[in-house]
C-alpha cells in the first residue's frame, strides 16, 4: 500500500470543520443567542467559493466575515454554507465550502479554531521525515479562557489564540 490509511491530519481537519458546520446549523435553526457572533475567515480563491467580483477584487486571497446582527438566507449544506451579508449597504450572497475556511471564532465564549491545513483535499505528502512530531501535527488552536472575573475594556485584547501544544506533557 503506497499511502498510509491512517490520515490523522485529514481526520482532524474534518472534525474541526464539523464544529463550524454544527455551529452554523444551530444558528440556522435557532438564531444567535445573547452575545454570540462568529468571525469566519476563508480563502476567496478556493474552488467553489462564490462571491461578487467587486468583493473578490477587494479581498483577492482571504476575507473575514462576521455573522452577528444582519445576515439573510442562511443555508447549511453538507459541503458548504450559503449566506447573504451586507457590504457597503449592498446585500451580497456568498457560497463558502467548508474546506475554504481557515479560521472560526465565537468571541462571546472566547472560542476559536485556526485551521492551518490548506484544505484542498489533495493527497500531497503532508509529513516529512525531517519533521518533529510537533511540526507534523496540524495546529488546532483554542482561545485561552480568561481566569479573572472582571470584564476587560472594549479596546483591550479579549484573549489570545494559543496552540494546543502548550497543554501537552513533555
Amino acid at each position: 500500500m503506497d499511502q498510509d490509511p491512517f490520515r490523522y491530519d485529514k481526520w482532524i481537519e474534518n472534525a474541526l470543520r464539523s464544529v463550524v458546520k454544527q455551529a452554523l446549523e444551530q444558528v440556522r435553526d435557532e438564531g444567535l443567542w445573547g452575545n454570540h457572533h462568529f468571525y469566519i475567515t476563508f480563502q476567496t480563491t478556493f474552488p467553489g467559493v462564490e462571491m461578487p467580483e467587486k468583493l473578490k477584487a477587494q479581498y483577492p486571497e482571504e476575507i473575514t466575515i462576521v455573522l452577528q446582527y444582519e445576515f439573510w438566507d442562511m443555508e447549511v449544506n453538507e459541503d458548504e454554507f450559503k449566506v447573504t451579508l451586507s457590504f457597503d449597504n449592498v446585500r451580497s450572497p456568498l457560497v463558502i465550502p467548508y474546506p475554504a475556511i481557515t479560521a472560526f471564532a465565537d468571541p462571546a465564549v472566547k472560542f476559536g479554531l485556526q485551521l492551518k491545513m490548506d484544505g484542498t483535499g489533495e493527497d500531497d505528502e503532508f509529513f516529512s521525515e525531517d519533521m518533529s512530531f510537533e511540526e507534523a501535527v496540524p495546529v488546532a488552536t483554542v482561545e485561552a479562557q480568561e481566569t479573572q472575573e472582571e470584564t476587560p475594556a472594549p479596546e483591550e485584547k479579549m484573549g489570545e489564540v494559543i496552540a494546543l501544544d502548550a497543554f501537552r506533557k513533555k
